[in-house]
């Protein structure tokens, strides 16, 4: 444990952004595509009740930490991802790079609407935030 602790203070020095994994999946409310940074609790509250209002929110201490969310919006099949896979603080900004995944071409996918989405918490960042898909 205490090895982990100090992998995290070294990220943290070298602009690396630990990701906390709130949620991930392919059944989201929020339809079309989006990219949030969220810092407040009123904010993470507007954005659960869109993204999933039958379901308790993932706890998150703003005080220390903030939001981080990719929704692909609706796409006609199954098949679809996406992934935070960084956040970097790059001259000041954080940097926040994700990977969509498409289904192959010659692959049979289910003719069914997904809404990939992930939501990660990172320490707080009072800056700039960028997404880049790579």
């Amino acid at each position: 444990m205490r090895t982990l602790a100090w992998m995290l203070v070294l990220l943290t020095l070298q602009g690396v952004s630990p990701l906390r994994v709130l949620e991930k999946g392919d059944q989201s409310n929020v339809d079309e595509p989006r990219q949030v940074a969220v810092r407040t609790a009123a904010e993470w509250k507007t954005l659960w009740r869109r993204h999933s209002p039958d379901r308790d929110q993932p706890r998150v201490d703003f005080a220390r930490d903030m939001v981080l969310g990719v929704f692909l919006g609706s796409r006609a099949t199954a098949g679809f991802s996406v992934e935070i896979v960084s956040a970097l603080v790059e001259q000041g900004v954080l940097v926040v790079r994700f990977r969509e995944t498409r289904p192959q071409s010659d692959r049979i996918v289910a003719q069914v609407v997904t809404s990939p989405y992930h939501l990660v918490a990172v320490p707080r960042h009072s800056g700039e935030v960028r997404f880049e898909n790579l």
